[in-house]
């Protein structure tokens, strides 16, 4: 299913082993509710746009990215959030957004 925007859909599925891949994740939420359909955007340490996914249903994202700081920000009707994530190398770096 297509946004219009051309970011892929996310999905709940993720491996637990995450091989040499460094991957920011987490999961959108308005209160202690799943947010779907937020724009899920991932920005370097100088703040500047790298990629933007859509949430899944289940408010899930996320990002293959290189080691380093990232600034993840969701966008959505209902409000917006940000996390900062230190991807200190391969693996999963948490990165859960909470509306304001």
């Amino acid at each position: 299913m297509s946004d219009g925007c051309g970011a892929p859909q996310q999905t709940a599925t993720l491996e637990a082993d995450t091989g040499d891949q460094t991957v920011v994740a987490g999961k959108v939420r308005s209160g202690d509710q799943p947010v779907g359909g937020a724009f899920v955007r991932l920005l370097d340490s100088s703040g500047e746009f790298t990629a933007e996914v859509v949430s899944s249903d289940e408010g899930d994202f996320r990002f293959y990215a290189a080691s380093g700081t990232w600034t993840v920000r969701a966008l959505h009707r209902q409000g917006s959030g940000q996390a900062e994530v230190a991807a200190s190398g391969p693996g999963l770096h948490p990165a859960d957004i909470a509306l304001d």
